[in-house]
């Protein structure tokens, strides 16, 4: 028998994206679940793009940060209430604020090395919707009473539930491993850098107003989908300006002598879903789909943001992106200036103002701010945790596709947990 040979590399190409208008959590979509949201923006791509029928798409991959039991299966059980064929298969996949971007990479993946032709990647979250825990100590009480082979044991063990127990486990954005809050760990690594209010107020102010601009061009039309009553992105303020941010009061880091986080230069808890669809570029030829881009490349780092060196910024909890970039980039035979736009999540304007200084002092090309999140991000549209990376790359493939020639675009996603994923998309 002749050994199979090892297959070839394919380019993957972007083919599409759709996603609902992200909303602030406890608003429009205070009762809408994961999946009720994922299945809309599926839904839209699939009658879009003319997806319906038996093996149309390959495979269908999708997570969510804050997941009830019932969510145990998300992608698949989106897909059997989706338009999309029952005979879909689907995972889920989680890396925290880099799961939507982790998905698009597990999808090209499989179609880079042949196994399949077309995917679907992406991921959604509520916070609206966050699952509430039983109380710790009601839930070994109670399995201790499951356990009990007799009905006065069970009664004797049920007997010992208090009022004190009743208290649910509300979901906290904390880590565990440091009990800080992200925006807190943010404060730290802000510090460590000089990263000034000023400069956080109008980056923040700069990603409403470039926002704003792009939904008056109408350069969403194709790719958000109303979703109950929103047409556009809830926390977008389009009046946003540097002054005006200047008056809110800091929220992060008050201990510090002069505190510089505030609720308008971070990103709000958001309600959202996004989707991309990936394919082969004969899958697409075939179909009659333009190919908006071609994702080439990824990379993905974490850091030690528990024993490392926090204190002078090297490995705060959302610096990641600072160690994957210059990876990837070298990698790939790259530098900053052969990229035509670069599209950074901003979780925080500090983060964001951090990453870019932890890059120079790597020796990496300053980045010109006319290239960066040219349609805003974060900041402005809000951040679902596993929806922002598959947002990103559907808004940068199509940012590329507008240009009239070849271009190239970097973005880059930080994670809890002292994670980063990030990658290159290109048009020839």
């Amino acid at each position: 028998m002749s050994p199979l040979k090892p297959p070839v590399a394919r380019r993957v190409a972007i083919v599409a994206g759709a996603r609902v208008p992200f909303a602030r959590s406890d608003g429009p979509y205070a009762t809408a679940s994961n999946q009720d949201m994922l299945t809309a923006v599926l839904d839209a791509l699939v009658e879009r793009q003319g997806l319906q029928g038996p093996g149309v798409v390959g495979e269908f991959v999708a997570g969510a940060v804050l997941k009830h039991s019932r969510d145990f299966n998300l992608a698949r059980e989106t897909v059997l209430g989706s338009k999309l064929d029952p005979r879909t298969p689907a995972y889920d996949i989680q890396q925290a604020c880099g799961t939507g971007l982790q998905a698009v990479i597990a999808a090209a993946n499989k179609i880079a090395l042949g196994q399949t032709e077309s995917a679907i990647a992406g991921g959604a979250d509520t916070a609206s919707d966050a699952p509430l825990g039983v109380n710790d100590d009601l839930r070994r009480i109670l399995l201790e009473a499951r356990r009990a082979k007799s009905v006065g044991a069970r009664l004797k063990a049920l007997a010992r539930i208090r009022p004190a127990h009743l208290v649910p486990d509300i979901p906290r954005n904390a880590e565990p491993r440091t009990g800080l809050s992200m925006g807190e760990h943010a404060a730290v690594t802000a510090r460590a850098w000089g990263v000034t209010r000023e400069d956080q107020d109008e980056l923040a102010a700069t990603s409403h107003q470039r926002l704003a601009a792009a939904y008056e061009r109408g350069f969403f039309r194709e790719l958000v989908v109303p979703f109950r009553g929103l047409a556009r992105d809830q926390n977008l303020r389009p009046d946003s300006t540097a002054g005006k941010l200047a008056a809110l009061k800091p929220v992060f880091g008050l201990k510090d002598p002069d505190p510089t986080m505030t609720a308008g230069n971070s990103t709000p808890l958001t309600d959202g879903a996004a989707v991309v669809l990936l394919a082969s570029q004969e899958w697409a030829e075939a179909r009659g789909l333009e190919v908006l881009a071609y994702l080439t490349a990824y990379e993905t780092a974490a850091v030690d943001f528990v024993q490392g060196d926090v204190v002078q910024g090297e490995d705060g909890l959302l610096m990641a992106p600072a160690y994957a970039v210059p990876r990837m980039l070298e990698r790939a035979g790259l530098g900053m200036d052969d990229f035509d736009l670069v599209e950074i999540h901003e979780a925080f304007a500090s983060q964001v103002l951090a990453t870019l200084a932890a890059w120079e002092k790597q020796g990496l090309a300053p980045v010109d701010r006319a290239r960066l999140n040219v349609t805003g991000s974060s900041l402005a549209t809000g951040h679902p945790f596993a929806a922002t990376g598959a947002r990103i790359v559907a808004t940068l493939a199509k940012l590329l596709a507008e240009r009239d020639g070849p271009g190239r675009g970097l973005i880059s996603v930080c994670a809890a947990g002292g994670q980063g994923v990030t990658a290159i998309l290109e048009r020839p």
